[in-house]
C-alpha cells in the first residue's frame, strides 16, 4: 500500500510537470515596443511593456481574447480590415508577471512601415510616439524577458542617443527689438594684425609682440581717460596667399613636431593640394567694453542755431571724443540736448566723454595694420558731417560711452537703456568694476586732461593740427591742428 502511494505520487507530479511544460512551450501573443515614449514613461508599470502576455483585444464593438487564431498574423488581417474600414481604436489588455497583473493601453491602428506592405503596429493614443507591435512567443520566453526588465533598462539607458536638431528663430524680430541699437550690436573689439619687422614685409615680429601691443593699447587708452574695461583676448587665424621669400620665411608644419615651432608665431604656411603656399596669419582681437554702459543722445537742431556748441578731438589711440563745449549759452545745441552737462561730468572724473556712434554707425577704432597704423575715423569728415546736420535740420543722434552707471544722464534720472529691455538682459559688469571702487597697485589710473582755454588750445600754447599719416592711406596723425576748424 505505502508503495501503491509512492507511485500515485510520482505520477501526479510528473503529470503536473508534463502540463507545466506544455504550458510554459505554448504559443502566445506578446508586446514587442517599436518606438520610445517622449515621456520617459515606458519602463513604468502602467505602460505596455516587450513581453507582456496580450489577454484580450477590444475593436470597437468586436472583444478577441486569447488563444488568438492564427496567432500575430491572425491579429495582423483583423487590424487591416478595421484600418480599412477607419476603425482605428483599440484597446488591449495584457498579463504580466506571475502575479496575473494586468495593464491596458488605449491606442490606435496605424501602418508600420517599416515591417512592410499590410502591416499594422498600434500608437499610443496619449503619446503619438511611443508605438507597439505583436510577435509570437512561447510564455516561457515571456516570462524571460519579463525578468530581464532592469538589464535591459539598463541597455537602454546606454543606448538611448540625445536628438537634437534646428528650430527657426525670429531673428530680425529680435535684432530690431531687443538692441539698444537697432541691428547693430554692443560689442567692441580691435584687430591687431602682426606688425612687419622689414619694410617689404617679409619678416613679421612673433605673437608675443602682437599680444604686447594690444596690452599697451588697452593701458594707454585707459591712462587717457576713455572708459573702457577689458573683456577679452584671443588670436584670430586670417588666411593669405604667400610666395618666393615670403613663403621661405614662414614655419612650414611638415610633422608633428613643427608644431612647437608654431606656439609663439604670427605667420605660418603650409602647400595645398594644388602646389600654392598658403599663409595663416595670427592677428590679436582684443574685446573691450564701455565702463558705464552706452547712452544715446539727440541733438535737436533749431532754425536759429549758427553752430552745434561743441568740438570733437581724437586720441592717439584711435577714439573720438567731445574735447570742448561752449559755456555760458544755454541756447546752444549741446546745452539743450545735455552734452554741456555730461561733459562736464566727465571732465570732473577725469574722463572723455567718448563718442561711440554717429547716426547709429560706429565711429570707435577697429584694425591695426601691419605697419602699426590704427585705423579710426577722421574728425575733419565727422565735424563736416555734424555741420550738414546743422545746415539741413536734421537732428543728430550720437551715442557716447559712460564711466559710471549712476551718472546723471539728458533728460532727467540715471543710465537706462533707450529701449524697452529687461534689466537681466543687461550684461554684468566684470568683477573689477563692480567691486573695486577705490584705486590700487593693479588699476590703470586716467592721467587729468590738458587745461584747454575757450579757443581749444593747450596750456603749453601748442595748437593741435591733423594730418595724414604716411603709415596708410586712411590712418591720422595729430599735428598742430587749430581746433576752431573742429567746432561744429
Amino acid at each position: 500500500m505505502p508503495m501503491e502511494r509512492s507511485n500515485s505520487s510520482r505520477s501526479t507530479n510528473s503529470s503536473f510537470s508534463t502540463t507545466s511544460r506544455v504550458s510554459s512551450s505554448s504559443s502566445v501573443l506578446s508586446i514587442q515596443c517599436l518606438k520610445g515614449s517622449s515621456k520617459s514613461d515606458e519602463w513604468t508599470e502602467n505602460m505596455l511593456q516587450t513581453g507582456d502576455i496580450v489577454e484580450s483585444l477590444r475593436l470597437g464593438n468586436m472583444i478577441l481574447k486569447s488563444p488568438f487564431k492564427n496567432g500575430k498574423n491572425g491579429i495582423q488581417k483583423i487590424m487591416h480590415t478595421s484600418f480599412k474600414a477607419k476603425e482605428t481604436s483599440i484597446c488591449v489588455r495584457v498579463r504580466r508577471g506571475s502575479d496575473e497583473s494586468f495593464t491596458e493601453l488605449q491606442a490606435c491602428i496605424v501602418p508600420n512601415e517599416f515591417a512592410g506592405r499590410k502591416q499594422y503596429m498600434l500608437r499610443a493614443i496619449d503619446d503619438p510616439n511611443y508605438a507597439v507591435g505583436f510577435v509570437d512567443r512561447t510564455e516561457m520566453e515571456c516570462l524571460e524577458l519579463q525578468a530581464s526588465r532592469k538589464s535591459r533598462m539598463v541597455t537602454a539607458l546606454t543606448r538611448t542617443p540625445l536628438q537634437e536638431g534646428y528650430v527657426s528663430y525670429p531673428w530680425e524680430k529680435r535684432m530690431n527689438e531687443l538692441l539698444a541699437v537697432p541691428n547693430s550690436s554692443s560689442f567692441y573689439s580691435l584687430l591687431l594684425l602682426p606688425k612687419a619687422s622689414d619694410k617689404v614685409s617679409i619678416h613679421y615680429n612673433d605673437l608675443e609682440d602682437t599680444l604686447s601691443r594690444a596690452n599697451a593699447w588697452l593701458n594707454a587708452s585707459q591712462a587717457s581717460g576713455v572708459p573702457i574695461v577689458f573683456m577679452n583676448i584671443q588670436t584670430e587665424s586670417l588666411l593669405t596667399k604667400i610666395s618666393g621669400e615670403t613663403a621661405s620665411c614662414t614655419v612650414n608644419a611638415g610633422s608633428l613636431s613643427d608644431l612647437t615651432n608654431l606656439a609663439n608665431a604670427s605667420l605660418y604656411g603650409f602647400e595645398d593640394y594644388h602646389g600654392v603656399d598658403i599663409g595663416v596669419v595670427r592677428a590679436v582681437r582684443l574685446w573691450f567694453s564701455p565702463l558705464g554702459g552706452e547712452i544715446p543722445i539727440e541733438i535737436k537742431i533749431k532754425e536759429t542755431d549758427v553752430k552745434l556748441g561743441f568740438a570733437i578731438s581724437r586720441t592717439e589711440e584711435g577714439f573720438i571724443h567731445i574735447s570742448s563745449v561752449i559755456e555760458g549759452d544755454e541756447d546752444t545745441p549741446s546745452s539743450r540736448s545735455g552734452l554741456i552737462n555730461l561733459y562736464k561730468e566727465a571732465a570732473k572724473e577725469c574722463k572723455l566723454l567718448v563718442v561711440s556712434r554717429i547716426s547709429n554707425q560706429k565711429v570707435l577704432p577697429w584694425i591695426v595694420s601691419p605697419t602699426g597704423a590704427v585705423r579710426c575715423f577722421d574728425t575733419v569728415s565727422l565735424s563736416q558731417k555734424l555741420s550738414l546736420h546743422r545746415h539741413a535740420k536734421v537732428p543728430i543722434l550720437m551715442h557716447v560711452f559712460l564711466w559710471d552707471r549712476s551718472v546723471p544722464v539728458p533728460g532727467g534720472g540715471t543710465f537706462t537703456r533707450s529701449r524697452n529691455i529687461s534689466p537681466t538682459m543687461l550684461p554684468p559688469l566684470p568683477p573689477e568694476v563692480r567691486l573695486a571702487r577705490q584705486p590700487n597697485e593693479n588699476q590703470v589710473m586716467p592721467l587729468p586732461p590738458e587745461v584747454e582755454d575757450e579757443r581749444g588750445s593747450h596750456s603749453d600754447g601748442s595748437e593741435l593740427r591733423l594730418d595724414r599719416d604716411t603709415a596708410g592711406e586712411s590712418s591720422f596723425r595729430f599735428h598742430d591742428f587749430s581746433l576752431p576748424n573742429n567746432w561744429v
